[in-house]
């Protein structure tokens, strides 16, 4: 994933004056005007790393030294020193939280996205794990980067990525064919079509009219199972096949045993835990 650096800068800036709001009272009250401090920020638990560009160019954009002690995406350990953040004392304590909530929602989904993935790996199935845009406003950039730097997809970024075709335009078109249809007359060839059935009928409908991709939502293990039997019984075998919807780290290897090709969690996005990582002064100079 790759966004100009002005944007990205933009919107932490966003996130950051969310936190602020008018100034941090206690730093300005209590701590020296131009102190200037050295802090580290540490690991409390092992994962994936993930933020660690953001974080340095938050930091650095508030006119901190920043030096890195880990690449995004990579393995780190219980009490590992992830970054050096050197400068005004003020201004670090002031962005002290934002820093770390990013790091840490960001390593915590790419944690869970790599752990899910190893999963698979290890029982010897090939499907994708991929995301889906159940995400926490004004974090959809930051989630779906965490997912990536997990080793999954992002599925859809942005609702102009490709055409997906859900329950509700169904119901206000009236028929899967339909809505396939008016999808090739208007979307660009570059596009692909994804359709979400909640049924096997609707699937080979969706596949037969078209479609690049068919989401089977809400089917069980053996629901998808049947689904992916019948696809290509009937000659779809080279359709991508997705489910979602009731897929946990628990059931995972059910839903992998359909031989889908992509498997989308909310649950990597909405209900990730974060990853224990601090902020400590080091001193005062």
């Amino acid at each position: 994933m790759f966004i100009p650096k002005r944007i990205v800068e933009e919107k932490l800036k966003q996130i950051l004056a969310d936190d602020i709001g008018l100034g941090d009272v206690t730093s300005s009250a209590i701590v020296p005007a131009n102190l200037i401090v050295n802090a580290e920020v540490i690991a409390k638990e092992a994962g994936i790393i993930a933020g660690i560009e953001e974080a340095t160019l938050l930091a650095e954009f508030l006119g901190l030294a920043v030096k890195v002690m880990v690449v995004d995406g990579e393995q780190i350990k219980r009490k590992q020193v992830l970054m050096n953040v050197s400068g005004d004392a003020q201004t670090i304590l002031s962005i002290e939280r934002t820093l770390l909530n990013l790091l840490s929602r960001m390593s915590g989904i790419a944690t869970k996205t790599h752990s899910l993935i190893e999963k698979l790996e290890r029982a010897k199935v090939k499907a994708k794990i991929a995301a889906t845009r159940k995400s926490a406003p004004g974090l959809l950039y930051f989630d779906k980067k965490a997912v990536t730097l997990g080793g999954g997809d992002t599925h859809r970024l942005h609702l102009d990525d490709m055409v997906m075709i859900k329950d509700n335009h169904l119901s206000i078109v009236g028929s899967v064919e339909e809505a396939v249809k008016r999808a090739k007359t208007h979307a660009s060839f570059a596009k692909k079509i994804e359709v979400e059935v909640t049924n096997t009928k609707d699937a080979v409908m969706a596949a037969k009219a078209g479609a690049d991709i068919v989401m089977l939502d809400n089917f069980s293990p053996k629901q998808a199972k049947d689904a992916a039997h019948t696809l290509r019984k009937e000659g779809f075998s080279a359709i991508l096949l997705e489910v979602s919807g009731g897929i946990t780290s628990e059931n995972l290897l059910e839903y992998a045993a359909a031989q889908v090709d992509i498997i989308s969690l909310g649950e990597l996005t909405h209900d990730a835990r974060a990853l224990d990582i601090s902020l400590e002064i080091l001193r005062k100079e």
